[in-house]
């Protein structure tokens, strides 16, 4: 066997194999009776099957299949050997060749690589981004504070129904003319008021009192939302999606969760006993709480600058040729159209993975198994949390972490996050952030 590369130019390399008789004849006789102990055929006993009789049937394609195979792991073991950094996958390059196939042909075959170029990271104090500090507004303070006492409030049934209230309402298909569409949707359901997305149709169930009737478009009245509409009338959401009718609301009772009182009794179901004892101490903790998690979005849009002067410093090249006929072979439904609009993104990605792993190279950079533990078990708490207020107890995340890291493709996810971050982290300790203060309105309007 003869393996050789030809440098097209410094991102581009073509790799050529020729393989003989007796670089494959081995592979294929073992092969082939291995087939002969497995094949079942009509006159032969199992097991029993002459080799001779299995490579008549089904010799070439076995010689394909084990030709392909050595090509495999020839190719693989060269780019290793020669520590090539290559891009995506090697792709066969198209000639006119032709194979009888049969068991004493000479083949060569030809495999394009594109090649990950070489270049220095340079990121200094020189290098500024601006780091956030979100204060919360009045405004954002006040809804959350709202928000909080309505959820530890009592449930009243006032006469008439004001704008936040819940209607609890029998929901009825009509039929075009207004009747009750037979064999209908019916369903008897809450309507949060505050749900409603068209401003004229909420106007319309704000004033109703118990047994009011009122006709609802119900599409209309939550912009077409397939879920939430589904959730409603309790249908699947193709049934949602299809439904044209208007629905008869009768209101069978009014719901208003009123807001707790700002009381003793209140604060320590919030933050514990005693922890909280006057209106300033908790607005001081809603404040504090508000501004954690505007701390996460303002670590969000950091690590983002930090990923686009990153990218935007990388000037080196990519082999941008090979990479779209690689992405073209390994995504057969890519249109063109679809190939040149997302190329430029796919690029950028590209660019930032090199950078990422040069930074954890060049910088021996470790990523220890404790910290993808950890990451993965944040992640599960969270997800555990969205279902279910009870936290789970250590023990029992440990668990379901250990259970989730076994899945190979998971765990390389969580992998590579960390990594990310820790690329990130590096970024941070060289450029210069320059800290400024906003407020959550300001900072919805930053790029």
């Amino acid at each position: 066997m003869n393996i050789s590369q030809e440098k097209i130019d410094s991102l581009n390399a073509v790799v050529t194999i020729n393989i003989k008789p007796e670089d494959y004849q081995a592979r294929v006789d073992k092969a082939i009776k291995d087939h002969a102990k497995k094949a079942k055929i009509p006159g032969f006993r199992p097991g029993m099957v002459p080799p001779s009789h299995i490579k008549k049937m089904y010799g070439k394609s076995i010689l394909v299949d084990e030709v392909n195979n050595l090509l495999s792991d020839t190719l693989n073991n060269y780019i290793n050997e020669q520590q090539l950094e290559v891009l995506g996958q090697p792709l066969p390059k198209m000639d006119d060749k032709q194979y009888n196939w049969d068991f004493a042909d000479d083949f060569e075959f030809n495999y394009e690589l594109g090649l990950a170029p070489a270049f220095e990271v340079d990121f200094s104090s020189k290098d500024k981004v601006t780091q956030y500090v979100i204060k919360a507004d009045k405004e954002t303070l006040e809804s959350r504070i709202k928000n909080i006492r309505k959820s530890y409030g009592k449930m009243t049934n006032p006469d008439v129904s004001a704008d936040g209230d819940v209607l609890y309402a029998e929901l009825v298909q009509l039929s075009p003319d207004g009747s009750v569409f037979e064999g209908g949707v019916t369903n008897t359901t809450s309507v949060r008021l505050d749900q409603v997305q068209d401003e004229k149709i909420k106007k319309s169930l704000i004033g109703l009192k118990k047994g009011d009737e009122v006709t609802l478009d119900i599409q209309k009245a939550y912009n077409n939302d397939v879920t939430r509409i589904a959730a409603i009338l309790k249908v699947d959401d193709e049934t949602a999606a299809e439904l044209k009718s208007n629905f008869r609301l009768t209101v069978k009772n009014v719901n208003r969760l009123e807001e707790s009182d700002l009381n003793q009794e209140f604060f320590d179901k919030l933050f514990g006993e005693g922890t909280v004892t006057t209106e300033e101490e908790f607005r001081a903790k809603i404040t504090e709480e508000v501004e954690a998690m505007f701390a996460q979005d303002a670590e969000r849009k950091l690590q983002n600058d930090l990923y686009k002067l990153a990218v935007e410093k990388a000037t080196f090249q990519l082999p941008d040729e090979f990479l779209k006929r690689w992405l073209k072979a390994t995504n057969e439904k890519l249109s063109e159209e679809e190939l040149t609009g997302g190329y430029d993104d796919f690029a950028k990605n590209l660019k930032w993975t090199l950078l990422e792993n040069k930074i954890i190279k060049d910088n021996k950079i470790e990523i220890k198994y404790e910290e993808v533990f950890a990451a993965a078990k944040q992640r599960l708490d969270a997800q555990f949390r969205m279902y279910s207020p009870q936290a789970l107890s250590e023990e029992q995340l440990g668990q379901y972490t250990v259970q989730y890291l076994q899945n190979r493709d998971e765990a390389n996810k969580i992998f590579e996050e960390v990594k990310a971050l820790k690329a990130l982290d590096y970024l941070k300790s060289v450029v210069t952030l320059d800290q400024k203060e906003v407020d959550a309105k300001d900072f919805s309007s930053v790029e």
